[in-house]
C-alpha cells in the first residue's frame, strides 16, 4: 500500500518551545488583553497546538494597574467572593478591586478563559501579572508583545 494517508503530528512535552512574553498593560482594555494573552498562554498562536498538550508560552504583565474598563464597568462591574457560609458573600467594584489589588483583576479574568481541568490549572501558572514597571524575570530575557 502507499503513502496515500496522511498522519498528524501531536506535540509532547518533548517537543514543545516554551518562550516567555511581556505585556504593557497600560491603557489595554481587559477583556481584549485577556483573551489574547490567554490564546498565547494555551498555545494556540503556534502551528502545533494540540489541544491536550501544554504547548503555550510564559507571559508577564507589568502595569497591571493603568488598564481600563470599556463602558461603565469600572462602576458598575462586581467582583464576589463567597466563603461558602452563610453571610459569607462579599462584592467589590472594579474601581475598588483595582485599587486594592491591581493583580487579581487580570488573574481572575485570563483563568476564566482557560479550561477547567489540569490542564488549566497548570497553563495559569505561566503568567505572572505585576502592579508597577518592574519584575524579577529579566533574566529569561522576555520578548515583547504589542496588542
Amino acid at each position: 500500500m502507499s503513502k496515500l494517508h496522511f498522519t498528524t503530528k501531536h506535540a509532547n512535552a518533548a517537543t514543545v518551545k516554551h518562550n516567555w512574553h511581556i505585556v504593557d498593560g497600560t491603557n489595554q482594555t481587559v477583556g481584549r488583553m485577556s483573551a489574547r494573552i490567554a490564546a498565547i498562554l494555551r498555545g494556540k498562536n503556534k502551528a502545533y497546538y494540540t489541544p491536550h498538550v501544554d504547548c503555550g508560552d510564559y507571559v508577564i504583565i507589568i502595569n497591571c494597574d493603568k488598564v481600563t474598563f470599556s463602558g461603565n464597568k469600572m462602576d458598575e462591574k462586581m467582583y464576589q467572593n463567597f466563603s461558602g457560609y452563610p453571610g459569607g458573600l462579599k462584592e467589590e467594584v472594579a474601581k475598588d478591586l483595582l485599587r486594592r489589588r491591581p493583580e487579581v483583576i487580570l488573574e481572575r479574568a485570563i483563568k476564566g478563559m482557560l479550561p477547567k481541568n489540569r490542564l488549566g490549572r497548570q497553563l495559569v501558572k505561566k503568567l505572572f501579572v505585576y502592579a508597577g514597571s518592574e519584575h524579577p524575570h529579566s533574566a529569561q530575557q522576555p520578548k515583547e508583545l504589542k496588542f
